[in-house]
C-alpha cells in the first residue's frame, strides 16, 4: 500500500470510540490523524522503495542484518508491526513440539502480513480483575480473555486488552496469553490474530500525551510528533477461525507468547531508548552552551555521565545481537540477557537523565514564554531580548530549546514517555526476573571460589 491506500483501509467498519463519541473518520479526528500521517509516510517511503520494505520485514538471519534493522528510522506501527511478527516466529519455534500446526498457521499469518502489507497491534495485557485471583477464580470470568466457545470452524473468545498503543489505526489485533495459565485454565491459553474491524472487537481510545488543544507545535516539539493512541480493546464474542489459532489450551506453552513478545517488545524499547538517549545529551549540550555554562566543570560532569549511560545502553543493543540466538529456522533472535538487562538499565536510569537536564537547562524549561509571545507586536521584541544570553543566542532560538526540554521531560507526553519506557514489554521487576534467570550463577560461584584459591568440596 502506499499512503492513500493506508488512509483508506482505515474506513473498513471498524468500531472505534473518543471522547465518549463514535469515530467516522479516523484520519481526520485530530487524537488519530497526526500518527496515521506518520505512519502514512513510512508507506509512502516504502512505496517508493521496495528493497526497503522488504529489508524491514525481513527476518535477519546475521548479525549485520540486524545492525541494519536496528539502524532503520520507522513510525511506531511499522516498528510494532516488525515486533509482532518476530514475535509470532519465536513462539512457533519454540512450542513446535507440542503444537506442530502452530508453525504452519504462523507462516500462513506473516505471509498474509506481508503481502497484503497490514499493520498489527500486539494485545496482551488483560483487565485482570482481582490481581490477588488467577483467572480461573476471577468473580467475573471474562476478566482474562478467553474461549467462551468451540465450533467446528474455530474459537469464540470473550474479553478486554488495555493499553494497547496504536490499536485503532492498525489493520490486525495479535492476541496473546498476559502470563503463564495452570491446568484448568485452558480457556485462557489462547493466541491468535483478529482483523479490527471483526464483528464484536470495539476499541475505546485515550490520548494521554497530546499537547493542549489550539497550542503552538513549536512549544510542544516532541508531542506534536510523536503522541501514540492507546486503545482499550473489547472483544464481544469475537470469532476467530481456525487458520488465525497458534494456541489454544496448551497451558504449559501460554508464557512462552509473552516472553517471547517481551523479548522483542524490549528490544525494540532499547533500539527506541539508545536513539532518546543521544538526543537527551545533545539537547543537554544545546541548551549548556546557549546558556553560557558548557565549561562549568559540574555541567560537564553531569553531561559526561549522561554520555555514559548512552554509550552502555548502546553497548547492551551491540551486544545483545553479537550473542544472538539462531532458532530453527535460521532466524537469529537477540541475546535475552543482553536484552533485559540493557532495557533494565535505561529504564531505571532514565529519570536521571531528565534529572541532568533539567538541572542543566535551569527553570525556564518549565517556565520559558511560548513562541507566540515572542512575535507579540507589543512586548514581543522585550521577551526575546531578555531570552537571549548574548549576540549569538538568540532569544528565539533559546527559548525554542527551552520548550524542547520541557516537552521531552515535563509536560504530558513527558510524563506519558517515562511511564511507556518503563511499563513497556512488562516493569522493571520483569526484566530483573529474565536477567537473573539467563544468567549463568553457577559460573559465578565457581570464580568466586577460585578466586579465594579455595574449594570446599576438596577441603
Amino acid at each position: 500500500m502506499d499512503a492513500r491506500a493506508y488512509r483508506a483501509s482505515l474506513n473498513d467498519g471498524r468500531r472505534v470510540y473518543a471522547r465518549g463519541e463514535r469515530v467516522t473518520d479516523l484520519a481526520a479526528h485530530p487524537d488519530f490523524a497526526p500518527n496515521i500521517e506518520r505512519t502514512a509516510e513510512v508507506y509512502d517511503r516504502f512505496e517508493a522503495d521496495p528493497e526497503a520494505r522488504e529489508a524491514f520485514f525481513t527476518p535477519p538471519t546475521t548479525i549485520e542484518g540486524m545492525r541494519h534493522h536496528a539502524a532503520l528510522h520507522v513510525d511506531s506501527a511499522t516498528h510494532t508491526t516488525y515486533s509482532s511478527l518476530m514475535t509470532l516466529l519465536t513462539a512457533a519455534d519454540r512450542i513446535a513440539a507440542v503444537r506442530p500446526q502452530a508453525a504452519e498457521a504462523v507462516a500462513a499469518y506473516v505471509a498474509m502480513v506481508r503481502d497484503k502489507d497490514l499493520r498489527i497491534a500486539e494485545c496482551i495485557t488483560d483487565a485482570k480483575g482481582d490481581r490477588s485471583r488467577p483467572p480461573s477464580q476471577q468473580e467475573d470470568k471474562d476478566a482474562y480473555l478467553r474461549v467462551v466457545e468451540r465450533r467446528p470452524d474455530g474459537v469464540v473468545i470473550r474479553g478486554a486488552k488495555l493499553h494497547i498503543s496504536l490499536a485503532a489505526s492498525s489493520h490486525e489485533l495479535m492476541v496473546i496469553p498476559t502470563k503463564a495459565m495452570k491446568p484448568g485454565e485452558e480457556d485462557y491459553a489462547i493466541a491468535c490474530a483478529v482483523p479490527v474491524n471483526a464483528p464484536g472487537v470495539s476499541i475505546v481510545n485515550v490520548l494521554n500525551a497530546a499537547p493542549p488543544e489550539g497550542s503552538d507545535p513549536r512549544d510542544f516539539p516532541f508531542a506534536n510528533q510523536r503522541a501514540v493512541p492507546q486503545g482499550f480493546v473489547i472483544f464481544d464474542d469475537v470469532f476467530v477461525p481456525h487458520e488465525r489459532i497458534f494456541l489454544d489450551g496448551e497451558v504449559k506453552q501460554a508464557a512462552v507468547f509473552a516472553h517471547s513478545l517481551g523479548l522483542w517488545v524490549r528490544t525494540s524499547s532499547m533500539i527506541s531508548m539508545c536513539d532518546g538517549f543521544d538526543v537527551m545529551v545533545g539537547l543537554a549540550q544545546l541548551i549548556a552552551e546557549a546558556n553560557g555554562l558548557e565549561r562549568v566543570d559540574h555541567i560537564r560532569a553531569k553531561i559526561s555521565e549522561m554520555i555514559i549511560h548512552s554509550t552502555l545502553l548502546r553497548a547492551t543493543l551491540e551486544a545483545s545481537m553479537v550473542h544472538a540466538a539462531k532458532l530453527e529456522s535460521g532466524v537469529l533472535a537477540p541475546s535475552e540477557i543482553y536484552t533485559n538487562a540493557g532495557k533494565y538499565h535505561g529504564a531505571a536510569n532514565y529519570m536521571v537523565m531528565v534529572r541532568h537536564l533539567l538541572d542543566i537547562a535551569g527553570g525556564s524549561a518549565i517556565t520559558a514564554p511560548s513562541m507566540r509571545d515572542l512575535e507579540n507586536e507589543d512586548i514581543g521584541h522585550l521577551v526575546r531580548k531578555y531570552m537571549g544570553t548574548r549576540q549569538s543566542i538568540d532569544g528565539a532560538y533559546r527559548t525554542r530549546l527551552f520548550h524542547a526540554v520541557h516537552d521531552l521531560t515535563t509536560s504530558a507526553h513527558g510524563g506519558a514517555k517515562y511511564a511507556g519506557l518503563l511499563m513497556g514489554g512488562g516493569g522493571l521487576y520483569a526484566q530483573n526476573i529474565v536477567t537473573r534467570m539467563r544468567y549463568d550463577i553457577e559460573r559465578a560461584k565457581r570464580m568466586a571460589f577460585d578466586a579465594m584459591g579455595w574449594s570446599p568440596e576438596r577441603d
